[in-house]
């Protein structure tokens, strides 16, 4: 089984070609540059230095959120064109539970953690079993910082923070959690396509696959343009 996996969620750009038994490309970058002037080329080019003919890709993945909305729907088009185009079936892999394989073998609770601004969390519980396989203790959602504070002091579980939330929040996780908590260094705490990749051959595995139109982005909350719109309406009344 042959993935193709695109990471466009937040800053970071990601694609990766990978199989059960090998991880052949990956091509990050966590610059300012928009999706649509990265991801093309990056996939051209991890096809170019590997001699992958898109046409031997057996599954495109994709993050599908929660994230940047203009970088899901970008990622999301792609890998749909891709797999339109080479008549090729598609996973979606929820954008937390991608970041949750960074952390492969971690023995912590893992909260993968993604700045939604306003100061709440993109948020979502893990753990690896003693086979190896990840389990969900609690879906993707949308938490304030004190709200995700209040969930893990109650689970009284060591927890392992993963992602780019950490950045606004750590200040006030390391002054009011009463748990042991870690969090993931630089060159592990950023989305990857590898790990996408990763959550999609195990989805696959389990028969989770999708036809490229069926594949939609998966944003958790209106658009700031669709809050904004809600509000005129409500006034309005």
């Amino acid at each position: 089984m042959k993935i193709l996996a695109i990471e466009s969620s937040a800053v970071t750009a990601s694609v990766a070609i990978m199989s059960e038994e090998l991880l052949t490309a990956e091509y990050t970058i966590n610059y300012k540059k928009t999706h649509s002037q990265t991801l093309l080329p990056m996939i051209d080019e991890i096809c170019k230095m590997t001699e992958t003919d898109v046409k031997d890709i057996d599954y495109y993945a994709v993050s599908v959120g929660p994230g940047s909305f203009t970088g899901l729907r970008i990622g999301a088009a792609t890998g749909k064109g891709l797999a339109l185009a080479t008549d090729k079936d598609m996973i979606a892999v929820p954008t937390l539970e991608g970041m949750a394989y960074n952390m492969y073998g971690c023995t912590q609770v893992i909260c993968p953690i993604m700045d939604a601004k306003r100061k709440h969390l993109y948020c979502a519980l893990y753990r690896f079993n003693q086979n190896g396989q990840l389990d969900t203790i609690k879906d993707q959602c949308l938490l304030s910082y004190e709200e995700l504070v209040s969930e893990l002091n109650e689970m009284n579980e060591d927890v392992m923070f993963v992602g780019d939330g950490i950045a606004v929040a750590m200040e006030i996780l390391q002054s009011n959690l009463t748990v042991n908590a870690t969090f993931a260094p630089a060159h592990m705490n950023s989305q990857r396509a590898a790990s996408v990749a990763m959550a999609a051959i195990v989805r696959a595995q389990a028969g989770e696959i999708m036809s490229a139109d069926a594949l939609k982005p998966d944003y958790l909350r209106p658009s700031q343009a669709e809050r904004e719109l809600s509000e005129k309406m409500n006034q309005s009344k």
